[in-house]
């Protein structure tokens, strides 16, 4: 598979860098990626890395997608304002009268990788949802280092290398908890970890952990026991638990263990049950949406406006009004309340009536549909139009890492020829001169 290389210096750029950008995610046809600088970035990890482009084919685009610097602080701003609406008192008593009962239990630790997930529209970025311990963000870091000098380097944040952003994240979430005391040990924990699409990050974050000082692995949480004092793993104490779990309540069996030390406050956790619930059921989308509500628990006009402009309604799907959400679905997302991803996400104009009974009975929620934009690639020399989504990587409300999603089809997927992450280069109005000689 091939995504060739075309300059477009010959198309005219708007004086509107927003205009810029979509126009370079039209007709700038580079391919960005250095497949040789990223397989030997990855080389080192061993046979899971080494293998990870053969085996993961379609994990990384080998281009780039252009975001205007405009719709960049659009979302930061919106995530700002996300962050002082969640951290009122209103919110969590709203958010957390239908939440697990395990979400009450308060941690000092604030949640690693929460992702913001945005489309950008006509009118600007809109957010899709909000997932905590989202994944990808060490690939994408790799993914940034890997990429040609084909147009003029622009970079998205300034500042520190994300790898060092994320490290210091996990040292900040145990301060938090502990305060001074040293952190020795972190378990990356998910289900059957081997066999995870994402199982490579589990790897390069392992190592990165090793590289910062820190004694670290990778565990199934049926792996993990708790004599009430502390959480050992294959008979070593963990001090942090790194949570790549989608049991956001833990409330399987083979969670036993890591839930009642999280209880017990015996170790940290992080991201956890109380951030998912603050955060990331679908249901806060609604609240997000409810106008008159944000203005009478106390959010500003501002802030209130910057919410309707950024976030699609949302409403939440109950029986009794099955007829009319099914008679306006074309304008309808559905999504489950405790989902995460693209699991069980239905466009209205797809839907078929078996579906819907099924979504009438409750546990969904309705999002305006918001089409995502487009990022056009020649594929093996045929141009073809790649729908793409925004994630923010976020830490108690700074951004950290921007990238992009390229697929065909409803969701993201990564089976998509040509697709998958791929990095975000930031358009200024001073850069359009710049661009893709």
């Amino acid at each position: 598979m091939t995504i060739s290389t075309s300059p477009i210096s010959s198309l005219a750029l708007p004086p509107d860098c927003r205009d810029a950008a979509a126009l370079l995610n039209r007709g700038c046809f580079c391919s960005s990626m250095n497949n040789e600088s990223l397989r030997q970035a990855l080389a080192g990890g061993g046979g899971l890395l080494a293998d990870l482009l053969t085996t993961r084919p379609h994990l990384f685009s080998d281009t780039r997608v252009y975001v205007a610097q405009a719709h960049l602080q659009i979302m930061a701003d919106l995530i700002g304002v996300i962050e002082r609406v969640v951290a009122m008192t209103a919110w969590s008593e709203r958010v957390l009268a239908y939440a697990p009962a395990i979400a009450h239990h308060h941690s000092a630790a604030a949640g690693v990788f929460l992702g913001y997930d945005f489309h950008l529209s006509v009118g600007g970025p809109r957010l899709i949802e909000i997932n905590t311990n989202a994944g990808g963000g060490l690939l994408n870091a790799k993914l940034l280092r890997a990429q040609n000098a084909c147009c003029t380097p622009l970079a998205v944040l300034p500042g520190k290398a994300p790898e060092e952003r994320f490290v210091d994240m996990f040292r900040e979430e145990w301060r938090l908890a502990r305060g001074d005391a040293l952190l020795e040990r972190i378990a990356i924990v998910d289900a059957a970890p081997a066999t995870q699409f994402l199982a490579p990050e589990f790897e390069l974050f392992r190592q990165l952990f090793e590289a910062n000082g820190i004694l670290a692995m990778i565990a199934d949480p049926g792996e993990l026991s708790f004599d009430g004092q502390r959480l050992r793993c294959r008979g070593q104490t963990v001090d942090l638990v790194y949570n790549r779990l989608t049991d956001f309540p833990l409330d399987d069996a083979p969670n036993a263990a890591l839930r009642a030390a999280y209880l017990a406050n015996a170790v940290v956790l992080t991201s956890h049950p109380r951030a998912h619930a603050l955060y990331a059921d679908k249901r806060n989308l609604a609240a997000l949406t409810d106008e008159p509500w944000l203005q009478a628990v106390g959010v500003s006009a501002a802030d209130r406006q910057l919410l309707k402009a950024g976030v699609p309604l949302t409403q939440e799907v109950l029986p009794e009004q099955a007829e009319s959400f099914w008679s306006s679905r074309k304008r309808w997302f559905f999504k489950p309340a405790a989902g995460y991803g693209s699991k069980a996400t239905y466009r209205g104009d797809k839907l078929t009536k078996r579906v819907f009974a099924e979504i009438s009975r409750g546990g969904y929620v309705a999002q305006a549909l918001v089409a995502p934009s487009k990022r056009r690639l020649l594929v093996d020399g045929l141009e073809q139009d790649f729908k793409l989504d925004l994630r923010n990587y976020v830490y108690c409300g700074a951004v950290q890492l921007v990238s992009a999603r390229l697929y065909q089809g409803q969701t993201t997927n990564f089976r998509t020829r040509g697709g998958g992450f791929a990095a975000v280069f930031s358009v200024g109005c001073q850069d359009e001169s710049k661009l893709c000689k």
